[in-house]
């Protein structure tokens, strides 16, 4: 009886429909994500406002959202310009970081800090520097490897192009016998007119049945508005349908500004401070927004914790300042984080 057709091998399309089936169910998988609402006061004792931006180190982009404003005070523009500079070095030894002139010189004055450039922490190796003085190595594996400056020499041994932010630098004479760049960070400025507004109430965190939205709610309007996203849920519409959560109303203008670069938390700092002077004079505006993202391909998130890439590699926060200098504050971090602190 001649053999049968591919008899001894396994069934072909049994293990293709095997394998279609798996990959199906990957692709169902939802990312984890963590979002964390709290809210307090400025004035409040055991307020976190100032220490949670101070230890969100490695910052892309900054942004604030000031409805019934279309100007912005001579105050925060000025801040807005003074944002910069950043330094980008080019096929920098890793042991610079470890020098001692460049710990005397930055690390021990303060606000320093340093990240590789394009790279790809899923895949690269990933290399940060933390005000603090510790150097956080991530290998391009699922896990984390963090060593201090006391790590053996060979770890450093490589090079890496850099990006650097620091107070009052003089990384453009320090670095001047490798290839340094000296950046600006990229400003826009716009008024956005006819804008949908949730309504919220500053002591109702989980909103009120027709009286206030939520937190969450108000979190995945912003990113409608900082995604250019149309909010009136066009049926034509294929690219969006999202639609402003209600109770809502509609401001004449509204003001909004990104900054995109590398921003030192001392800046945001400032920036969130006079976002709070802001109500020192009555205003139209019921509360405003400042909204941070970190590097996605940083190895930490806030002060040491680990941070991934994975499925999306977010890790951001936003402050919602009420008039009463109530404030709502929202943490979020993707699938490969733990809770935000």
């Amino acid at each position: 009886m001649p053999a049968g057709k591919g008899r001894g091998e396994p069934n072909a399309g049994r293990t293709c429909v095997r394998k279609t089936m798996a990959m199906l169910c990957r692709l169902r998988e939802v990312p984890r994500h963590l979002l964390v609402c709290e809210k307090s006061n400025f004035g409040h004792e055991k307020s976190r406002h100032r220490h949670l931006v101070e230890t969100h180190y490695h910052n892309y982009r900054v942004s604030f959202l000031i409805p019934e404003c279309g100007i912005l005070s001579k105050e925060l523009k000025d801040l807005v310009m003074d944002s910069g500079p950043y330094y980008l070095v080019k096929d920098l030894p890793l042991h610079e970081l470890i020098a001692h002139e460049f710990i005397s010189t930055f690390v021990k004055k303060g606000a320093c800090y340093a990240l590789t450039y394009n790279t790809n922490i899923d895949e690269d190796n990933t290399v940060a520097l933390l005000p603090n003085g510790k150097l956080i190595l991530s290998l391009d594996k699922d896990t984390y490897e963090e060593t201090g400056l006391q790590g053996r020499p060979s770890q450093y041994s490589g090079r890496k192009t850099m990006k650097f932010s620091a107070e009052g630098s003089t990384m453009m004479s320090y670095f001047s016998n490798y290839r340094i760049q000296e950046r600006q960070p990229k400003i826009a400025l716009s008024t956005v007119t006819d804008l949908p507004c949730p309504v919220l109430r500053s002591g109702e965190l989980r909103g009120e049945p027709e009286a206030a939205c939520s937190a969450q709610e108000l979190f995945e309007w912003l990113g409608a508005v900082f995604s250019n996203a149309e909010l009136n849920n066009e049926p034509d519409n294929f690219i969006s349908t999202y639609c402003c959560p209600q109770p809502s109303t509609v401001v004449a203008k509204a003001y909004l500004c990104t900054i995109t670069g590398f921003i030192l938390p001392e800046k945001i700092h400032l920036l969130l401070e006079q976002l709070c002077r802001y109500f020192d004079e009555p205003k139209l505006a019921p509360w405003v927004t400042l909204s941070v993202q970190g590097f996605a391909d940083s190895p930490v998130s806030w002060r040491e914790n680990e941070h991934g890439f994975r499925k999306g590699g977010e890790h951001l926060y936003n402050f919602v300042v009420f008039s009463n200098r109530d404030y709502w504050l929202q943490l979020a971090v993707g699938a490969n984080d733990d809770c935000p602190p």
